[in-house]
């Protein structure tokens, strides 16, 4: 797995710092969306709030990892798939957050539909977040 992490960095041409490893390699053992606190929280090693937050607005800028808003305003984060590049997010699928053990899923096979919005209008993301219970807590 630690080789997969580098790869990743390696082609998005950010230096290898423990710090990214650790993080990064976090997503890629996780199912789910995480949160700032999930990475606080299943981190081995101790990062300090802000190494998180920049290390996870540098993976954001190079379409590593993608936003999830969520009801009461936090921020998740899951890892994009290949598509994504720096700048441009194709993340175009629907979360499905669950009441009970509060996990956020990304459906990578439910895509987003179509918005029209009025004509003067520029839609620059558009997010469907789906609120229920997971199969797990069935």
């Amino acid at each position: 797995m630690k080789d997969v992490v580098i790869d990743i960095l390696k082609h998005n041409q950010l230096s290898i710092t423990d710090n990214r490893l650790g993080i990064l390699e976090l997503f890629q053992k996780s199912s789910k969306a995480l949160s700032h606190a999930d990475i606080e929280r299943l981190s081995e090693k101790h990062f300090d709030r802000v190494t998180i937050y920049r290390t996870l607005q540098t993976f954001v800028d190079k379409g590593i990892i993608h936003t999830i808003p969520t009801a009461d305003n936090s921020i998740m984060y899951a890892l994009c798939k290949e598509a994504c590049s720096e700048g441009h997010h194709h993340d175009d699928h629907v979360h499905f957050l669950c009441g009970q053990c509060g996990t956020t899923y990304c459906l990578d096979n439910i895509s987003i539909p179509e918005v029209n919005v009025p004509k003067d209008f520029i839609v620059h993301q558009t997010n469907v977040l789906v609120n229920g219970v997971c199969k797990n807590c069935r």
